[in-house]
């Protein structure tokens, strides 16, 4: 990864939180937990996995800075979603979670030295080392990947509303 593409990537995660908090900014309670089915998130539960990734994606980034060899925890998504409480959170307290941890990523990758980008870890999941680089480059999408999800959900949700 260059250090232009490391730019690129870290200046979208970084706008990703204030996308989001605008995105979702004024949304009703109703279009806030519209779930086109049951097994599909609603704009919560989005905001919440978000929430959560950061975590997730500060832990892992500091294993890969400072732990010999470390191994990666798989996790499974829709079970931190059923059983970490997104529904009974706040929205504004799910976009504030997001926006400083997702803060801290960015400063923390901004202070890379060369060769960081290239520290791995096993991924279990994947049966294969993951670099710090795919994983930067992981954060530079996710948020967008979410944001366009979040676009579409608040498209249906007021139109099933409005039924």
């Amino acid at each position: 990864m260059t250090e232009a593409e490391l730019k690129k990537h870290l200046d979208a995660a970084e706008k990703s939180p204030k996308q989001i908090a605008a995105a979702v900014s004024g949304l009703s309670d109703r279009t806030l937990r519209y779930k086109p089915s049951p097994d599909k998130w609603c704009i919560v539960e989005i905001l919440g996995h978000l929430a959560d990734m950061e975590l997730l994606y500060a832990h892992r980034f500091r294993q890969m800075l400072a732990d010999n060899k470390p191994v990666i925890a798989p996790i499974d998504q829709d079970a931190w979603a059923r059983n970490l409480g997104y529904m009974e959170t706040p929205a504004p307290e799910l976009i504030a979670l997001y926006g400083l941890n997702r803060h801290h990523n960015v400063q923390l990758l901004r202070r890379l030295k060369s060769g960081d980008l290239e520290k791995s870890a096993y991924h279990p999941e994947l049966k294969h080392d993951v670099t710090i680089a795919e994983y930067v480059e992981k954060i530079g999408t996710h948020g967008e990947t979410h944001l366009q999800q979040i676009e579409r959900l608040k498209k249906a949700g007021v139109t099933k509303a409005e039924m």
